[in-house]
């Protein structure tokens, strides 16, 4: 815990260093929009849950100030304030790896989701190469982010608070079908509502003059934080998000450094 409390520290520190050195050339951009996307997330618990990517959207507002050119790098700090539909999807497999049946339907498959919603924060660090004003740009991105949950939904087809095959009642359960035997998180609520992590990001940049600047970018996000309590007594010792997103960002300037040899 106190090495993941460092690495975000640390980050901010990184953060606020890029936003205030001046060692080359002075830049005084300030440029906002909306950012939208897809997000392919999970959860990685331990006790291990097997799972699949779940889908969902993203969007926002964005923010970026430019502060300088070193060398052949632009240097730039961007926040963002996001939605984000997050959550796993459960590969509901038996002892062959394959998917266990539905008992009252055979031809569809057990099938468990949940679905969350999160308030995402990312401020990360830009470094870019290519033009400014005209052409295009490939950059990176870098930083911590923090979320915070708004609610969630959990979509089944079948009881999951009847983990049992009961024969008095005739009641069809299946835990004791499948390969994992790990249902708590099935009906376990959101204890930890805070969430923490790393962003990182790669995408290419079109800027014109006139209309603006267009993104496009690949970022994977890892939480450090973890949805329910793991300590000793709970039943996870760890719960943390992965999220793979790809997003499009339009921007437009508000502030633009006066320079005419910035292309």
């Amino acid at each position: 815990m106190m090495k993941r409390k460092f690495l975000v520290i640390s980050f901010f520190h990184f953060f606020i260093a890029t936003a205030v050195a001046q060692v080359g050339e002075y830049r005084n951009d300030l440029a906002i929009g909306v950012n939208g996307g897809y997000v392919m997330s999970n959860v990685a618990f331990v006790t291990k849950v097997p799972q699949s990517q779940l889908g969902g959207i993203t969007g926002g507002i964005t923010a970026r100030y430019t502060c300088e050119k070193y060398f052949s790098s632009i240097c730039a700090v961007t926040a963002e304030l996001n939605y984000a539909q997050i959550g796993w999807n459960e590969s509901i497999l038996d002892k062959n790896d394959q998917p266990v049946p539905l008992h009252t339907d055979p031809t569809q498959n057990l099938a468990y989701k949940r679905k969350m919603t999160y308030v995402q924060v990312p401020l990360l660090a830009r470094l870019g190469w290519g033009r400014e004003r005209n052409g295009f740009q490939a950059f990176i991105h870098l930083g911590p982010q923090i979320g915070f949950f708004v609610n969630d939904k959990s979509e089944s087809n079948f009881d999951v608070h009847q983990p049992e095959f009961n024969p008095s009642s005739s009641t069809y359960q299946y835990a004791n079908l499948r390969s994992s035997h790990v249902v708590a998180q099935d009906t376990m609520a959101v204890e930890n509502k805070f969430d923490y992590g790393i962003a990182v990001g790669a995408g290419l940049e079109f800027s014109n003059r006139h209309f603006g600047h267009f993104m496009i970018e690949g970022r994977y996000y890892y939480g450090l934080g973890n949805i329910y309590g793991n300590t000793k007594r709970d039943y996870f010792s760890r719960s943390n998000f992965g999220n793979i997103v790809i997003k499009c960002t339009y921007l437009f300037d508000i502030i633009r450094t006066k320079n005419s040899k910035i292309k």
